[in-house]
């Protein structure tokens, strides 16, 4: 497969994903709704640390208390640098985990609208709410960890003279769009009795340039302030496009009857 073409296959499957949470307002307006939320409380956050940042670093190295004035200040000054830093970095990495767990019933209410806009979709396999939850943090916080983990090596090796500055933003980029994949398909695999991260990655490794290309423009969008509520809502539903896509459920344009009303695509065997 010529992998531009993917790649912007893969763009449009996030405008196609806009295209139709526009056509229905409401449902649009609540998918923006939990993002602003974690914005405002990441905000939030973000303002009562640094509001007590000084107190807080003080309070962490009492041993520093005797130090020399300058010495003192070049230590809590570096901690102070360090959290503040740290927080931003984890609330990036933590955004879109957070408002999807947030926004869990709308963001399987915009996922099933496009399954049965589409048609074809199997119902959703019988698991009980303790076992569905604890499964989602599970995978949710091990998505976190790594992401976290790819974020802070693409730091370091940004600090690396003449290549870091490159090759670091590049990794973050294609990595943490491709965990945002994985989890923004994860309601399509999930309703097709596909529970496992690796069942997605398989899948997703099939088709890798149409997912980055899907993956990684959302991920910078999403990384803006703000823009991010009205992206929360198209990414959804081109996750679940995309993830029928990679199961071969979904052709390039939906087929609509002669009287407008959308056609299911044959099944897959």
């Amino acid at each position: 497969m010529n992998p531009v073409r993917e790649a912007l296959a893969g763009f449009g499957t996030l405008l196609r994903g806009l295209g139709i949470v526009l056509r229905r307002p409401r449902l649009f307006l609540l998918g923006a709704l939990p993002a602003l939320i974690t914005s405002l409380l990441f905000v939030a956050v973000l303002v009562t640390l640094v509001l007590n940042l000084e107190d807080l670093v003080a309070w962490s190295t009492p041993f520093a208390s005797d130090w020399d004035a300058t010495w003192r200040g070049l230590l809590r000054g570096a901690l102070s640098l360090g959290l503040l830093a740290g927080s931003v970095l984890v609330m990036v990495v933590a955004f879109t985990t957070v408002t999807l767990a947030l926004g869990a019933p709308i963001y399987d209410k915009i996922a099933e609208m496009v399954e049965e806009e589409l048609g074809g979709a199997p119902e959703a396999p019988e698991e009980s709410l303790v076992s569905s939850a604890v499964r989602s943090v599970r995978q949710s916080v091990g998505i976190v960890l790594v992401s976290l983990t790819v974020t802070v090596g693409a730091f370091l090796l940004g600090l690396i003279p003449l290549i870091g500055w490159m090759v670091g933003p590049v990794l973050t980029a294609v990595t943490g769009g491709w965990l945002l994949g994985v989890e923004l398909t994860a309601s399509a695999f999930d309703r097709r009795g596909m529970l496992r991260i690796r069942d997605r990655r398989r899948h997703m490794a099939r088709r890798r340039w149409r997912v980055l290309g899907f993956a990684v423009p959302t991920y910078f969008l999403l990384a803006i302030p703000f823009v991010a509520v009205a992206v929360f809502p198209a990414a959804t539903a081109g996750g679940t496009l995309l993830a029928r896509e990679l199961l071969s459920e979904e052709p390039e344009s939906p087929r609509r009857s002669p009287h407008g009303a959308p056609q299911a695509p044959p099944e897959v065997s």
